[in-house]
């Protein structure tokens, strides 16, 4: 496994240890990681490149900013995903952010499940889109992670899986 590769799953492995922990995502442990693996591809024989570690860096920023904008994810889970796409660039950052989705949706039908409130999650997500279809697409503060007292999900968890399927297939 390329190192790269190794550093990417230790971002993302000590991520999801403090999401779970504390739910947060440390500033150090993002912005590190991107400042780490632009110079590692600027620098590195063979490497990918600082073009496509930024490249990566900012489709990791730019494919979870509407969810972060909507309420729906924090300022870590995009940092997480900015800092995942430097060291792995543009293509493998895209394919695991849609692995994450799925395993986000997963994940969160077991967490509501698991804790009662599927009925409610489904009133909720009802709510939200008649809320889009009056209002347009905009924050609706009663359900976001602000706003909400419904169960949350560590998202670094979905991420680290998305991740983890991404370095697998590839």
């Amino acid at each position: 496994m390329p190192i790269n590769d190794v550093i990417a799953l230790a971002i993302g492995i000590v991520a999801c240890i403090t999401d779970v922990r504390s739910a947060r995502i440390p500033n150090a442990l993002t912005f590190s990681g991107v400042i780490t693996g632009l110079l590692f591809h600027a620098l590195a024989p063979g490497g990918a490149g600082f073009a496509a570690s930024g490249e990566g860096c900012l489709v990791g920023l730019a494919v979870f900013f509407l969810p972060f904008a909507l309420g729906g994810l924090g300022a870590g889970d995009v940092k997480l995903l900015a800092a995942l796409g430097a060291w792995l660039g543009p293509t493998d950052i895209m394919w695991s952010a849609a692995y994450t989705a799925i395993a986000g949706a997963a994940l969160s039908l077991v967490v509501a499940i698991a804790r009662g409130y599927v009925r409610t999650a489904l009133s909720n997500v009802w709510m939200l889109l008649c809320h889009w279809s009056v209002v347009g697409i905009r924050p609706l503060r009663e359900l976001s992670l602000e706003g909400s007292r419904g169960p949350r999900l560590a998202y670094a968890v979905p991420i680290l899986l998305g991740l983890t399927v991404t370095l697998w297939l590839r």
